[in-house]
């Protein structure tokens, strides 16, 4: 399967209780990760991550899955568009 680019935005509820889960399944597809930003403000009780990917379809849909697992987060994934080679 061809690998494509790939923008996740990830909200976090409660960003300090979950912020561990979360870093535990940024750090399994570190790999597949090009670039992250979060916007830290310890006055929010939300977080906002967003994630710059190359991966394919499937491993994509399962990185946001796993972040969706995980009580209080919302993930939601972007096709920009196939790697060129």
């Amino acid at each position: 399967m061809a690998e494509g680019i790939y923008v996740v935005g990830i909200l976090v509820d409660q960003r300090a209780v979950h912020a561990p889960q979360v870093q535990e399944v940024l750090t399994r597809y570190g790999s597949a990760i090009l670039s992250r930003n979060g916007i830290p403000d310890p006055t929010r009780s939300r977080g906002i991550i967003t994630v710059t990917m190359q991966a394919e379809a499937a491993d994509t849909e399962k990185f946001a899955s796993e972040l969706r697992n995980i009580e209080g987060v919302h993930a939601q994934a972007i096709h920009l568009g196939e790697v060129l080679n």
